[in-house]
């Protein structure tokens, strides 16, 4: 390979660094934050208990802790990324739970604060594509003519079987009819799959990210099936219900999955994991970079890329 069109340094899919360096010309840390919310899949308006895999923090382990302000949160959190990388902007990202699940007013009194901190340049809000209400879009549209905006949905497959085994409480359908309402108004979307899921094999990983490939999202996170302490999956792991993946065959199905994600496409994530104390499995995970750079070398032993089986021979 000569060198992936979209890096600038030995990586063979489009990474998220690379984009924000390209477009604000230096480091953007992502600030996660807890702004309160909840879920219908948690208060009983679709489910209760939540995704089977979501811990009582709503995916947002590394967020902030919702008992402080927005702002005391995003100040806490950026002082700690600052110990890593000197000087940089900020995004804040409203990670747990469902953070468009509330009128828009409400939303505008959680997101404007942090939105007007100095250096911020953007916004990322993670919900599910059935909690976009019609006054939720206008905000989102007017927050888009406004600022970078990310609206982050967590689809995990497009296997209706596989959500309804998850307990995710909805449809492919319906996650299409609110990511085509994001996309007709220009908003960027990142879309969440998460491998390893119980039921599912390589193949369908495989096709699940071939799908939302093709409907040409900003971003995809690919993330790694994770146990936590105190979620239902704990409980049907100790039952045998459902099998953890080894590293290697993780990193064959994500090596797999980027080959027919359109090179476009930024990457966000290529894992996912737990904190160390809530962490059941696989423990493999904690160690990111390794992960990573097995995925790597990998992609260079196959010489492969992003992108590569969609080209036409």
């Amino acid at each position: 390979m000569d060198g992936f069109l979209y890096s600038d340094d030995n990586k063979r899919y489009h990474t998220w660094n690379y984009h924000l360096r390209k477009k604000f010309g230096c480091k953007v840390m992502k600030i996660a934050l807890n702004a309160g919310f909840t879920c219908p899949n948690i208060d009983g308006t679709k489910g209760r208990g939540g995704c089977s895999y979501c811990s009582s923090s709503g995916s947002g382990d590394f967020a902030g802790d919702p008992e402080e302000t927005i702002l005391r949160q995003f100040e806490d959190i950026k002082s700690k990324m600052h110990k890593k990388w000197k000087t940089g902007k900020y995004m804040p990202y409203f990670q747990a739970h469902t953070n468009t699940y509330a009128p828009a007013d409400v939303l505008r009194q959680r997101f404007e604060g942090v939105m007007r901190q100095p250096g911020v340049v953007g916004i990322s809000i993670a919900t599910r594509a059935d909690c976009l209400a019609e006054d939720v879009l206008e905000y989102l549209s007017e927050l888009n003519e406004r600022t970078y905006l990310i609206v982050e949905l967590g689809l995990q497959s497009v296997f209706d079987k596989t959500g309804e085994r998850i307990n995710r409480c909805h449809t492919y359908k319906d996650f299409l009819d609110g990511y085509n309402e994001l996309k007709r108004r220009g908003i960027n979307v990142c879309v969440h799959l998460i491998d390893g899921l119980p039921g599912e094999d390589k193949d369908m990983m495989v096709y699940s990210a071939r799908v939302v490939g093709e409907l040409e999202p900003h971003c995809v996170k690919l993330h790694l099936l994770h146990i936590l302490r105190g979620t239902r999956m704990e409980k049907e792991l100790a039952q045998g219900d459902l099998r953890l993946l080894e590293r290697d065959e993780y990193v064959d199905i994500i090596v797999s999955q980027l080959e027919v994600l359109p090179p476009e496409v930024i990457i966000q994530r290529l894992t996912g994991d737990g904190g160390r104390d809530s962490l059941i499995g696989p423990l493999w995970s904690l160690k990111k970079f390794e992960v990573l750079n097995a995925i790597d070398k990998e992609m260079a032993r196959r010489d492969t890329y992003q992108g590569a089986a969609l080209i036409k021979h």
